[in-house]
């Protein structure tokens, strides 16, 4: 695997992920390589055609060049766009971390970067005993922090900063991205996490509805290796 596969996290639910990651995925394929996404744990489906489907994980197969089976992609579906651990018991899933790491290492014999998204924050439960910070560690991949820039982001980006390199992992970089359009601190909330989490800034997102893969990976870039 190339050292640009990472995996992709986020202050809160509803922050950019799936964006961030659709956007490093066309980054990485622009240059050449073979990208691809995976979604462990997805919330929330909707019925097409007679299958199940989830929007998030869609647009991750939309934005890669190397051919997945959705099953490896998207391990766990869940149908109720809940917390993963919730969603789960109601539906008599069990979600392990051995099935997600075999399908992760299935997908790695496909693509150079492979970019995980996880589900909500850093720590959001998947079952009784693990939550997503510990997939996380088990797949050992550096990691982008997607933060949403509206009020409260600066606590919550130092807090999943802390708890990211409290689990030994590395915090490759992090993305602004402006979700509040009404949000007239923005420029100085970005100035003081630039100043406080002590990682590259891969870029800044502007509150633009409908914007694409393509256009928040030219406003992205990647760091060089530590």
């Amino acid at each position: 695997m190339n050292g640009r596969s990472c995996f992709v996290t986020g202050t809160d639910t509803g922050v950019g992920k799936t964006l961030v990651a659709c956007a490093l995925i066309h980054l990485h394929a622009a240059s050449g390589l073979r990208a691809g996404g995976m979604k462990p744990v997805a919330s929330g489906a909707f019925l097409h055609e007679g299958v199940w489907c989830n929007e998030d994980v869609q647009a991750l197969q939309a934005a890669s060049n190397a051919a997945l089976p959705t099953q490896l992609v998207n391990p766990y579906l869940l149908r109720q766009a809940t917390a993963p651990h919730i969603a789960a018991a109601q539906e008599g899933v069990q979600v392990t971390l051995e099935h997600l790491l075999q399908c992760h290492a299935q997908l790695q014999s496909s693509c150079d970067v492979l970019v995980v998204e996880g589900a909500g924050g850093f720590m959001v439960p998947l079952n009784a005993e693990h939550n997503s910070d510990d997939l996380a560690v088990r797949l050992g991949l550096p990691v982008v922090l997607v933060v949403g820039i509206r009020l409260g982001c600066i606590n919550h980006a130092l807090l999943s900063a802390q708890a990211i390199r409290a689990r030994g992992l590395r915090l490759a970089g992090w993305v602004a991205n402006h979700i509040d359009a009404g949000e007239k601190q923005g420029e100085a909330m970005v100035a003081s996490l630039i100043q406080r989490l002590r990682a590259p800034l891969l870029g800044r997102l502007p509150w633009l509805p409908g914007m694409t893969a393509a256009q928040a990976a030219a406003r992205l870039t990647w760091p060089d290796p530590p």
